[in-house]
């Protein structure tokens, strides 16, 4: 029987790219946006079935969700991708987009799991795998909300394994970085730039810019790369929890996970904390 994967957010980037490479192993994919009129070439293919869901609408979870089960039988896997960026100084982003960080990469991402967990339930055989970032396993400037809806994402994906792998449902989750081939960076820092911040943050915010820079001058990754390591999360049969996608991030991860609390907060703030501006 021919597999089938739903996917969130495949109007563009790693969503769009994960989608092509699932049709390309032969899966059946519901490929499934917020505005299905940015599907582009995703449309037309008998194995494709592109249908409306947005996160933060649990109608069009359940209808897509009917629908996908109506045209293809059955639902093996859930790619929960669906998500955006916040970048600016915390005390200025207003308190409707810290909502909509959390309803879009955390809420909506619950939304759309509790709903498919029944199918599968009853069918005993599932995966979910939730794309998180770098920025849910270390933090940097300006990114405070998305590393903390990230850091969610993280700590609910890890605690829903203990519940699900019981019942034959794995949950896996895949990090990536910066990548090349995706405009997820310039739309972030499109949402920080309406903020109005106060001059005293400005020394700070050029500096976190030049450091962000030199992150991107090292990214070689592609949504093509990131979508086939979601395909390997999704399809390896191992309990393997945590992916890393892109090799930008691994010096990081490491010194996240491979050394102490103190190494590692140490080397962080070397790498992106501005020096102290003064004070009385």
């Amino acid at each position: 029987m021919t597999k089938t994967v739903l996917i969130t957010g495949c109007s563009s980037g790693f969503g769009q790219a994960t989608a092509r490479r699932f049709v390309a192993s032969g899966w059946n994919v519901v490929a499934t946006m917020r505005n299905v009129t940015s599907a582009g070439d995703l449309n037309g293919q008998s194995n494709i079935f592109v249908t409306r869901l947005d996160v933060q609408d649990p109608a069009s979870v359940a209808k897509a969700i009917e629908q996908a089960i109506d045209r293809f039988g059955h639902i093996d896997t859930l790619i929960n991708n669906a998500g955006f960026g916040l970048h600016g100084v915390f005390e200025t982003i207003l308190p409707e987009k810290v909502q909509e960080q959390f309803d879009v990469n955390v809420f909506g991402m619950m939304t759309v799991t509790r709903a498919l967990l029944p199918h599968f339930r009853a069918r005993r055989a599932g995966t979910i795998v939730n794309v998180s970032s770098g920025a849910g396993v270390f933090t940097l400037p300006l990114i405070s909300l998305y590393c903390a809806s990230k850091f969610a994402l993280e700590g609910f994906s890890e605690a829903l394994t203990y519940e699900l792998a019981p019942l034959g449902i794995a949950v896996k989750l895949v990090e990536p970085g910066g990548s090349l081939s995706t405009n997820f960076g310039s739309r972030s820092r499109a949402e920080g730039a309406s903020f109005t911040v106060p001059s005293d943050y400005h020394p700070i915010v050029e500096d976190a810019g030049r450091r962000f820079q030199g992150l991107m001058e090292v990214a070689t990754a592609t949504a093509d790369d990131v979508a086939d390591v979601i395909y390997k999360a999704a399809t390896d049969g191992s309990d393997q929890l945590r992916y890393i996608a892109t090799k930008d991030i691994e010096p990081w991860v490491r010194a996240r996970r491979e050394t102490s609390e103190a190494e590692y907060i140490k080397t962080m703030r070397d790498a992106f904390m501005a020096k102290p501006i003064g004070g009385t």
